[in-house]
Order: C-alpha cells, then structure tokens, then sequence
C-alpha cells in the first residue's frame, strides 16, 4: 500500500456535540427550526473544540489540469478552454471569479497539470506535475509517483494557507473533461454501475455519453481494480482531483472548515476518503450537482447538500455560494439570543425560563 508521510487526521471533538446542542437549543427559536443550519453549526463547534467558533481568512482553491482522455471523445469541448479559463479567472473572470468576490473568498488557481505554461501571477500557485494526465484508456492516467507528487502539492499548499491563518477552504476546478475520471473513480471506489456514474459533463449527447461509459469501462477492464486507494486514484484520477484529495487530507489533518463544489470535487473527496475516512467529518457539501454521479457520491459519503440551485459549472461556485449559509450558521451560534438573553418564556414547559 502507497501511504502519505506524516499524515495524522484526528475525530472532530465529538465530546463537544452535547454543550454545542445545549447553545443552539438554547436560541430564541423552537428548537430544530433552523434545521440543517443547526446542524452545521454543531460540527463547525465540534472541528474546532469550541463553543464560539471563528471562520478566517476563507480561501478559494480552483485546481486545474488537463486530460488525455478528451483524446476518445469523451467531451464536446476543445481542450485550449482549460487554460483560457485558468487566465479568465485569474483576471476576476468566470463564475468563480465573480462569487469569490461576492462572498468574500481570497481565490487561488492552482496549476496541477494544465497543457499550458502560464506567466508568474500573484493568485497562481504553479504546483504543475506534467502537462495533463495521460490518456487512461492506453496507460495509467499518472504513475504513483505522479500522484504523490499531486497528493503532496495539495498538502503543502493548504499547510501554507493553514500557517497565514485560513481555517476555511472551498475547492473548485477546471478541467475540459475531467467527469471522465471522476465517473470512473466514483465507480471504482464505491461499486456504483457506470450507467449511474457516468452523465453528460458539459454536454455530451446520448451517444456521446454511450460512448464515454464505453472507454471508461473498457479503461477499468485494461488496469483493475486495486486494494490501494492510491493505486486507484493514479490509475484514473487527474492530477486536478489528487491535488484537491490531498489538500483535503491536509486541511482535515489541520481541523479545517472543507467546502466541497460539485462532482469533480466531490470525487477527490471520495478518494481522501478511502486515503483516511475520518476527512469526511471535515466537509460540507455546498450543494446538490446536476450531474447524475454527485447524489450517488454525496449519498455513499452520508454528506447533505446545503443548496440544490441546478447547478452543474464546478469552479467552485457552489462552495462560494453555500459559504453564505455557513457563515449564518457561525452567526447563529455566536451571536443570536438565547431565550434567556431575550427575556421570552418557555410558556410550553409551564411557564418555566430557559436557562
């Protein structure tokens, strides 16, 4: 088995669970009527160990990378987007260069593998292993040092945010045909049949997507399946999705705040998780993708999604978008009054003060 060095990731402090139930219950509100909310408050109090948690320095990671795959047709869109995109969000461009502004993200392209040399930038990390991954249908997507070079990259990216005092990451990314080898990770990794994991990405036909569970299906045949979750994940991963896997791993192993977008993301979640479980106890779900693999992703991880908007961009837009939402639930647990602090009655309970 392929391990990381030093990696040592800790349960969230469940011993916390019931002090922080005690507060939230405690707020000027029926009890549960907050619902999810509530719920992510609780397990932002638990990654903590506090009863008054802080969110800090919240930083975007859009992680990029290109993949030989799109060589058997597997996307309907050129190749050169990746890198035009990269440069569009680096400019404040995109989605999630808009949304990083609007919900007050420090947004980061990182540079795992795209097939482009970029110019030095104040928002570009170059983490670049090589030029895309290889087409996986004729050989592994990365050799397993690649990958650990990508998982590794990820990891010292999120220490250095984690010493410049960032507790919250969302992660996005860019990739012309990167559901490729999420599909396939989801199905490696879970068991899921590919007609459940594969789906149109951004646009494939009918045909388009028969063919896609085609190659995937016949990649999986060629390499197997392995008992190594990293052996698996360079196999068919993307130096996009290891990057993300570890940072995720870093930022758990820190008792980081984990925002996760969409079905790309998603899928390096999957792979941390079968690296080291206890990371999903990290993670928020921003939201419920279109992609038809993400429900089977975010139900095998037990996750909830915060927001179903119909959303299918990646880039992190999700996880800008549902930070909102997190960021009430701090709120809520900080700063609203308790019944006792509002001087209200519990008249259901006999007239009897909560306190």
């Amino acid at each position: 088995m392929i391990k990381l060095d030093n990696l040592n990731i800790q349960p969230i402090h469940h011993e916390m669970g019931e002090a922080l139930q005690y507060k939230i219950d405690q707020k000027a509100k029926p009890i549960g009527s907050l619902g999810q909310m509530e719920r992510m408050a609780r397990q932002i109090g638990m990654i903590q160990g506090t009863l008054s948690p802080a969110l800090s320095k919240p930083v975007m990671l859009t992680v990029a990378a290109d993949h030989h795959i799109c060589e058997e047709g597997v996307s309907p869109c050129p190749v050169e987007i990746t890198w035009q995109q990269c440069l569009n969000f680096l400019d404040g461009g995109g989605g999630i260069g808009l949304f990083s502004q609007e919900f007050g993200f420090d947004l980061r392209v990182v540079d795992a593998g795209v097939d482009y040399d970029f110019k030095p930038h104040p928002k570009l990390i170059d983490a670049k292993v090589r030029k895309g991954t290889r087409n996986f249908l004729k050989e592994q997507a990365m050799t397993s040092d690649e990958c650990l070079h990508a998982l590794n990259n990820g990891r010292k990216i999120v220490a250095q945010l984690a010493k410049e005092g960032t507790n919250v990451l969302g992660f996005g990314e860019m990739g012309i045909g990167n559901t490729s080898p999420a599909s396939a990770l989801l199905s490696v990794l879970t068991g899921l049949d590919l007609e459940n994991a594969v789906g149109p990405g951004s646009g494939l036909t009918p045909d388009g997507v028969q063919n896609k569970t085609r190659v995937i299906r016949a990649a999986i045949d060629k390499h197997g399946i392995s008992e190594d979750p990293i052996e698996n994940l360079a196999r068919f991963g993307g130096l996009e999705i290891a990057t993300i896997a570890g940072g995720m791993l870093e930022a758990a192993a820190r008792r980081m705040v984990i925002i996760t977008d969409g079905f790309i993301t998603t899928s390096a979640l999957l792979a941390a998780h079968a690296i080291e479980p206890l990371v999903v106890e990290y993670a928020f779900f921003s939201h419920q993708s279109q992609e038809q693999g993400h429900k089977h992703m975010v139900d095998y991880l037990k996750g909830e999604p915060i927001l179903d908007l119909g959303f299918r961009l990646g880039e992190g837009t999700g996880s800008a978008v549902a930070y909102s939402v997190i960021k009430g639930s701090v709120a809520m647990l900080n700063k609203m009054t308790s019944f006792d602090e509002a001087a209200i009655y519990n008249t259901a309970n006999d007239g009897i003060r909560i306190d």
